[in-house]
């Protein structure tokens, strides 16, 4: 069946969404331990809670399969408009493909945020999108993750980490760009689309962040390295 560029990036935002929507703490818990995650912990069917409630073998399980679905996103179901013109006018530097994996990248967070399958209710994004910016903007994941893991180390809190990471992402190539002078292809747009994801990301942990400033957020104190460490020192 032959299908014309509008209706083909249609169907790669649909079947993104749907991709990114897969609640993959919710299938993991339910067809393993007989209980629904949502149910346990904080209530969230992100991999944080899944570390907390399923033990740190299947809560990486969880992150991995998270991760896949933005890279799935950009790579195979993009893949679908390989070839095609945009339905639109691309007034950006990037090529109409690095467009496409773009929407069908954001399409994948959105759904893992906002799943159909549980009711518009899912994870934080932050695996989803980790996936799909690994090929688009790798130099600036590596350093958000690196952020993220010291924020860990430091306090704990993998909310505050994912957080951290959200927002050191556009605010690494805004510094490559224009500080460092590094090239990075098509920055004027994909520095927006980075503010844009961040935001979004951001805006998912906003309970996470309200219990941050009250004081009683969870806390993953085998994490806490930094303070270990201290504390062996200091005996």
């Amino acid at each position: 069946m032959v299908f014309d560029p509008p209706l083909r990036l249609l169907i790669v935002a649909l079947v993104s969404y749907l991709l990114g929507s897969f609640p993959t703490a919710v299938v993991v818990s339910r067809l393993f331990f007989g209980f629904d995650i949502r149910m346990r912990g904080s209530g969230n069917m992100g991999s944080t809670n899944a570390f907390r409630v399923l033990g740190w073998k299947w809560g990486l399980v969880v992150q991995i399969v998270d991760v896949l679905k933005g890279v799935a996103a950009v790579t195979v179901v993009a893949h679908l408009m390989v070839g095609q013109v945009l339905p639109f006018t691309n007034y950006t530097p990037f090529e109409d493909i690095t467009v496409v994996r773009l929407i069908a990248g954001t399409s994948a967070v959105i759904g893992h945020i906002f799943s159909v399958f549980v009711g518009f209710r899912g994870g934080k994004g932050v695996n989803t999108a980790a996936g799909m910016l690994v090929g688009i903007a790798p130099i600036e994941i590596a350093i958000a993750v690196g952020v993220f893991a010291l924020a860990v180390a430091l306090s704990g809190y993998i909310s505050l980490g994912s957080v951290s990471a959200a927002i050191v992402f556009p605010s690494a190539m805004l510094i490559r760009h224009n500080v460092c002078g590094a090239e990075i292809n098509g920055y004027h747009i994909l520095i927006w689309f980075a503010i844009a994801v961040s935001a979004l990301v951001i805006y998912a942990h906003r309970s996470n962040i309200k219990r941050l400033l009250a004081g009683n957020e969870n806390r993953f104190d085998k994490l806490w390295l930094i303070r270990l460490r201290c504390a062996v020192k200091g005996k």
